[in-house]
C-alpha cells in the first residue's frame, strides 16, 4: 500500500537499518545487558553508516533528511527488542546534540557536533536533579561567571550515558533570582577536574548506562555556552517536541517487535490440545491492542508531518508521548499474560520488554506533565513559538511615534499613541494591569470605539487582569522573553487569555 509519508527511499533505507540491527546489535545485545553499557564500537558504527547524522547538516557531516528518515531509523531501531540500546543512541543523537546543533557554535560544532555524528564521542543530555525533577525553572546546579570561564557546582540524577559518555550538555542556572529566564546549557567534558559521575542501578534499560553526576567548581569555557546565556529554558521546552516524537517512533517499532514474538509464541504454545491463538479471548486482546497501535502510528506519522513542514505541534507531540507510552505499558502488560508463567522467566524476551516499557511514561516528561501541557494548550489557550531561530520572539519593526519607552509604567502609557485606530473600531474592553515592584503599579486600560486611555488605579469591572513582575512584563513587551513562555512558567497570569489574545492586536508593539 502506498503511504502519504514514505517513498522507495525510506523503504531502502529502512532495510538498510533492518540489516544493521541484525548484524550488530542482536548478537551483542544480551551481554551489553550483562554489563550495563553498550560497547562504544557500535556508536562507531552507526557513525560510518551515517545513521547518527541523518538529522543534522552537512557541513558537519550530516546529511539532513526530512524526518522521515529518523521515523523509518528508529522504528527498526526499536525493532531490536532491547530498549536500553535505543535509550542510549536516541539520547545521544537526538537530545544531546539537538542543541549544538541548533544553537551552538561553529566552535562547539566541530568540537563536539562532529564527532557525536561519527561517533567518535557520546553525548548525555544533564537536566533532572535529585530535587527537581522535571521542574527545569527550579534547577540548583549554579554555573557562575568569572572572566572568561564559567564555575559549575550541583548535580545531576537519571542521566542516559552520563557515566560513560564523553560529554554533557548540563542544564545550569546563570542567574539564580531570574526563573526560568536564568537557564543556561553548558557543554561540560569528561575528565574535566570536579566533574564526577555515579552509575545508577535501573529495574530496566540495563543496556544504557544511567548516571548520577556530580559538578564541583568545575572550571569551563565560557565558549562552552550554547547559544545564548539565560536562555536554557527555552531550548529545552522546543527541544522537548523532537524527544517526545522520539519517544512515540520508538514505541511504535517496539510495540511491533513485541507484537512479533507474541504471535510466535501463540502459534507455538499448545494447551488442551490446541494453539493458543485459537482462544478467541487472546485473539481479540491481540486485535485491540494492534487496533490501538495502528491508531497511535497514524498520530505518530501525522505529528512528524507538522515538525517537518515547520510547525510548533506541542500539543501533538504532548499527545504522542501520553498515548504511546501508557499504550506501550499496556501492550507489553496484555502480551505478558498470553505468555503465562513463561513471561515472567528471564530466558523469554517479554520479560525484558515488560520491564523496559515501564520507565516510558517517567522520562521526558511523566504523562501527568504530558496531560498537563495539553491542558494549558486546549483549556487555556496557551501557545508557544520557536526560539532557537530568533531572540525568543521576533524582533519588532514597527516605526515608533511614541517614545522609547521602557519600564512597564511608560510601556502601559504609550497605549493610547499606539492603538490601531482602524482595527480598534467598534471594540470596547476593559483590562486591570496589576504590576508589582518599582517600576510597576496598577493601571486601568480602557478600550472604546478606536481610542485607548490608562488610568492609575484598579477602576470598575475588568474583562481581563493580568498580573505579573513589572520586570517580567517588561521582557515580554520589550521582545526579551516570549509571552508564551512566561504564562506557561507561570510569571504572566492572566485571567482571560482570549480577551488578551484579541487586545493585544490592537496594538503596534513597543520597539526594543
Amino acid at each position: 500500500m502506498k503511504s502519504p509519508y514514505f517513498t522507495e527511499e525510506h523503504t531502502l533505507f529502512r532495510q538498510s537499518v533492518r540489516q544493521f540491527v541484525e548484524k550488530e546489535i542482536l548478537p551483542y545485545a544480551d551481554q551489553w545487558e550483562k554489563d550495563e553499557k553498550i560497547d562504544r564500537a557500535l556508536f562507531r558504527k552507526l557513525g560510518e553508516q551515517g545513521f547518527l547524522g541523518i538529522n543534522h547538516e552537512e557541513a558537519y557531516g550530516g546529511s539532513q533528511v526530512d524526518i522521515f528518515y529518523t521515523v523509518a531509523y528508529l522504528e527498526e531501531l526499536a525493532r531490536c527488542g532491547y530498549a536500553g540500546v535505543c535509550a542510549a543512541v536516541s539520547v545521544h543523537q537526538y537530545m544531546a546534540t539537538n542543541h549544538l546543533a541548533h544553537a551552538g557554535s561553529h566552535a562547539l560544532k566541530e568540537k563536539f557536533l562532529k564527532p557525536a555524528i561519527e561517533g567518535k564521542m557520546v553525548g548525555a543530555i544533564a537536566i533532572s536533579e535529585p530535587g527537581a525533577g522535571s521542574d527545569v525553572a527550579n534547577l540548583r546546579t549554579t554555573a557562575v561567571r568569572e572572566g572568561d570561564h564559567y564555575i559549575i557546582n550541583g548535580s545531576k540524577t537519571f542521566i542516559t550515558n552520563g557515566h560513560f559518555g564523553d560529554f554533557v550538555v548540563v542544564a545550569c542556572k546563570t542567574d539564580a533570582k531570574a526563573g526560568v529566564n536564568g537557564v543556561s546549557l553548558i557543554v561540560v567534558e569528561r575528565g574535566t577536574p570536579g566533574f564526577s559521575s555515579t552509575q545508577l542501578k535501573k529495574i530496566g534499560w540495563h543496556s544504557s548506562d544511567t548516571g548520577e553526576l556530580a559538578f564541583d567548581q568545575v572550571k569551563v569555557s565560557a565558549e562552552n555556552l550554547v547559544g545564548q546565556e539565560n536562555m536554557g529554558f527555552f531550548y529545552i521546552m522546543e527541544s522537548f517536541q523532537l524527544e517526545r516524537l522520539v519517544a512515540g517512533i520508538l514505541g511504535i517499532g517496539g510495540g511491533e517487535k513485541c507484537t512479533e514474538v507474541t504471535l510466535k509464541y501463540l502459534n507455538e504454545r499448545e494447551v488442551f490440545g490446541k494453539q493458543i491463538k485459537k482462544y478467541q479471548v487472546l485473539r481479540h486482546d491481540l486485535v485491540d491492542l494492534l487496533t490501538e497501535a495502528e491508531a497511535a502510528k497514524q498520530l505518530v506519522y501525522h505529528t512528524c508531518w507538522q515538525y517537518e513542514n515547520g510547525d510548533m505541534p506541542v500539543k501533538e507531540c504532548s499527545m504522542v508521548k501520553l498515548y504511546c507510552t501508557e499504550l506501550s505499558n499496556r501492550f507489553v502488560d496484555k502480551c505478558l499474560q498470553m505468555f503465562g508463567g513463561y513471561g515472567y522467566m528471564e530466558e523469554y524476551p517479554i520479560a525484558r520488554m515488560y520491564r523496559d516499557a515501564r520507565v516510558g511514561t517517567i522520562v521526558g516528561g511523566t504523562s501527568q506533565i504530558m496531560r498537563e501541557i495539553i491542558a494549558k494548550i486546549v483549556i487555556d489557550d496557551v501557545r508557544y513559538k520557536k526560539v532557537y531561530q530568533s531572540d525568543a520572539v521576533e524582533k519588532p519593526t514597527d516605526e515608533a511615534d511614541w517614545g522609547n519607552p521602557t519600564t512597564a509604567q511608560d510601556i502601559l502609557r504609550s497605549l493610547p499613541k499606539r492603538i490601531k485606530s482602524e482595527k480598534a473600531a467598534g471594540f470596547s474592553t476593559i483590562f486591570h494591569f496589576n504590576l508589582s515592584g518599582e517600576t510597576g503599579g496598577q493601571f486601568t486600560v480602557f478600550v472604546k470605539d478606536g481610542k485607548c486611555t490608562v488610568e492609575d488605579g484598579l477602576l470598575e469591572t475588568a474583562d481581563c487582569v493580568v498580573t505579573a513582575k513589572a520586570s517580567t512584563y517588561e521582557e515580554v513587551e520589550l521582545g526579551k522573553l516570549a509571552p508564551e513562555m512566561a504564562v506557561m512558567s507561570g510569571q504572566l497570569q492572566i485571567s482571560n487569555l482570549g480577551a488578551m489574545m484579541g487586545f493585544a492586536k490592537l496594538f503596534k508593539r513597543v520597539v526594543g
